[in-house]
């Protein structure tokens, strides 16, 4: 099936990552749904890409209920279901360990770990079934499945779980030739990493802060559309798009 025929779903798509994925996407040819929770963020990435080949849809990534209606929504409109990007996440305060509230815990853990092993509960059930069958999810991953920032506990956690998410899908998803995989991102020039080039910066394992060197999410949107593109016996399970000089190989 040609790309312009092909579904696809992203979360968090009104800004950021979620947005340079989308419209990288569409670029391709893909429709994609776009999903978030303000409506307004939703219909300027829409305005951004070709005319046509997208569509709004509102919803919680911390509501079963919601997510539910979103593939409902997917399903009655289109059939099917050929992408599916698991992007929308948060952070906790940056606060000491200790000082992490349940409240917050819980809140980063149902909108990073829990909301994408619903919307992809829901996506194999349609991709299972769907003919031609099959499908690719792809997780948000973050450099923080592989290291921490000091003062993340809940967001590192998530990641990391995510990570295990991926190959357990991948592995479950065998059967139904559905491929997951994911892509690990570091230092994406969006609104959630302007602190990087704002101020004092970002703190450091050292206790020091600083700038860091970011890259254009366009480059993050670009790997997306390109696994997304791949035929269904071949799959990237994990990728990594990092800003060259960030401080995340080696020692310091």
């Amino acid at each position: 099936m040609s790309e312009a025929k092909k579904i696809a779903v992203v979360t968090g798509a009104g800004t950021g990552v979620g947005r340079a994925a989308s419209l990288a996407l569409m670029n391709t040819g893909f429709t994609v749904v776009l999903v978030g929770r303000r409506l307004d963020m939703l219909e300027e990435t829409a305005k951004l890409g070709p005319a046509g080949k997208s569509l709004c849809v509102t919803a919680d990534m911390t509501k079963p209920d919601s997510i539910a209606a979103l593939f409902d929504k997917v399903k009655a409109t289109y059939g099917r279901l050929d992408v599916l990007f698991n992007n929308a996440g948060m952070g906790a305060p940056a606060v000491n360990f200790e000082d992490l509230g349940l409240e917050q815990w819980q809140a980063v853990v149902n909108t990073n770990l829990t909301g994408p092993f619903l919307c992809t509960q829901h996506a194999f059930r349609i991709m299972k079934d769907q003919t031609p069958r099959g499908g690719r999810i792809i997780n948000n991953g973050s450099i923080s499945a592989h290291a921490p920032r000091p003062f993340s506990a809940a967001y590192t956690s998530t990641k990391h779980a995510i990570t295990g998410l991926t190959k357990a899908s991948n592995l479950d998803g065998r059967m139904y030739d559905i491929a997951v995989g994911q892509v690990d991102i570091g230092n994406a020039a969006t609104p959630m990493t302007d602190r990087m080039v704002n101020g004092p910066g970002v703190l450091q394992p050292d206790g020091t802060t600083k700038h860091e060197p970011r890259m254009d999410a366009k480059a993050v949107g670009d790997a997306v559309a390109y696994m997304a593109g791949l035929p269904l016996d071949a799959n990237v399970l994990t990728m990594t798009v990092m800003a060259t000089k960030m401080p995340f190989v080696g020692r310091g």
